[in-house]
């Protein structure tokens, strides 16, 4: 394997390594690893150690935030998420260099980067779109979930298309590049410019289309331009568990901040009081505040936890998903009508009839109340663990990763945590895997709030804080 000089401020796996060097060398490719491989590692490693900046990330709307994270923690560039606010001026930030990455997700391309269709009709061809002659200062694109642009008519594919074009480093990101059929690598090899060197359209439709010599395809593609790992080839370069803190937008940001302002006064005056019998009284008030507003947090999450799921899904691998409320599962029921559940709700023979088809690979998703489900189940079937909302502790948090990561599974577990923004789940998250010896401090149901009194100030004092913090962002 070559020698890797790169500015990164983590050293990445060996795995990863050769992915950035192949990466460096043909500049336009496929990075096709399994879920929690870390695709977004090397493919920031790729345009970093390059430097070719400004870049564009395009990916799915629950994963703006995270690649906004990820560029800023593995390296010592800025990424801006486009919106409202930036619509006119994103332009003038990236010249600057205030900020050396611009982020998008899928459904705004035309928002922000095409200026007229036109003809003004509903189906056009990319020689109809006008697009803002600023697409032409970035130097690289990073497309996450690549196998979205599959659809050489669909407007999507069209605009990444036209935006891609004649940039020198592209990289498509997905696990599975190849959803149906061979004809899905077109619109992708396309957008890369390597339609050609595997005989233009035509001759691909041709020789492959029917799922024939797919064996000289996947020596062609893995020669020019993919790389692909399995968890089961890499297993010895990766710890057992790996977690992902994705942090998403909340739909509910006015009436979550009204909650957390009501809830912040009542902590000052907490705080002010020093009547032992009053305070006590005054924080079991707090504390149903506390819930109310951890409520808040994980509705406001479900948009984009769907978004994450669909995402994942069509990756191919199952999904254990964790949450607490009815009302949370019930939403991600209506989203997801064929999966399974294992709640408080489910009688034992339901809850086992769930397992049974989650592990024989009938059902891709179950969806699990952290109660319920928290111990005692084996769900070996997948390797991949979601949470929507989470438990208090971190002896609870691991009980649930352990659902996947029990005797029988062979790949490491990759432990996904949706956090919203701006919320209380920031502060929750860091407190249980930071003080993991509260799990033997206090004692507490699944998903109850601990009473121990420093646990809550150090929680409310969090609180108080973050939103000081938040406001002043904002």
């Amino acid at each position: 394997m070559k020698e890797l000089k790169h500015k990164l401020k983590v050293e990445p796996y060996p795995y990863q390594v050769e992915g950035i060097v192949r990466g460096l060398e043909q500049k336009r490719l496929f990075i096709g690893d399994e879920p929690g491989l870390g695709k977004t590692l090397q493919s920031i490693g790729i345009v970093d150690t390059a430097d070719v900046y400004p870049c564009l990330v395009i990916c799915p709307s629950s994963l703006k935030i995270n690649w906004q994270r990820e560029f800023e923690k593995f390296t010592d560039k800025k990424a801006l998420i486009l919106d409202d606010g930036t619509r006119t001026t994103w332009p003038y930030l990236l010249q600057m260099r205030m900020f050396n990455v611009a982020i998008v997700n899928y459904e705004s391309l035309r928002k922000y980067f095409v200026w007229d269709i036109q003809g003004g009709r509903k189906t056009f061809r990319l020689k109809d779109v006008v697009f803002c002659p600023q697409i032409k200062m970035f130097k690289s694109i990073i497309i996450d979930e690549s196998h979205r642009v599959k659809d050489p008519a669909a407007q999507q594919t069209i605009f990444t298309k036209g935006i891609s074009s004649g940039k020198e480093y592209i990289i498509l990101l997905s696990g599975t590049p190849v959803v149906n059929r061979p004809v899905d690598l077109v619109a992708q090899l396309s957008i890369m410019e390597r339609l050609n060197e595997f005989g233009g359209r035509g001759y691909f439709v041709g020789r492959y289309g029917e799922g024939d010599n797919l064996n000289e395809l996947s020596d062609m593609l893995y020669s020019k331009c993919m790389i692909r790992r399995e968890k089961s080839k890499v297993l010895t370069q990766l710890p057992d568990k790996t977690r992902v803190d994705l942090y998403v937008d909340i739909s509910n940001r006015d009436e979550y901040s009204l909650a957390a302002n009501n809830l912040a006064e009542y902590l000052r005056q907490y705080r002010e009081c020093t009547e032992a019998e009053i305070r006590r009284k005054m924080r079991m008030e707090a504390l149903v505040k506390f819930m109310a507003l951890r409520s808040l947090a994980a509705k406001g999450k479900v948009k984009q936890a769907i978004d994450f799921v669909k995402v994942f899904l069509e990756n191919g691998e199952p999904l254990i998903l964790f949450c607490s409320f009815h009302e949370i599962v019930d939403e991600l029921r209506k989203a997801f009508p064929s999966a399974v559940t294992v709640t408080g709700r489910d009688s034992q023979v339901a809850k086992q009839a769930a397992v049974d088809s989650f592990q024989s690979g009938n059902s891709r998703l179950i969806i699990c109340s952290i109660k319920a489900a928290g111990v005692g189940l084996t769900l070996t079937a997948s390797s991949n663990v979601g949470f929507v909302e989470f438990p208090w502790t971190y002896a609870d948090c691991c009980q649930c990763e352990d659902r996947a990561h029990r005797i029988g599974q062979k790949n490491n577990v990759t432990c996904y945590y949706l956090i919203g923004k701006g919320t209380i789940d920031h502060r929750l998250y860091q407190l249980i895997h930071t003080k993991k010896s509260i799990a033997n401090q206090i004692m507490a149901a699944s998903d109850d709030i601990p009473t121990d009194e420093m646990y809550f100030d150090e929680l409310a004092d969090a609180l108080l804080n973050d939103l000081f913090a938040y406001d002043k962002q904002d």
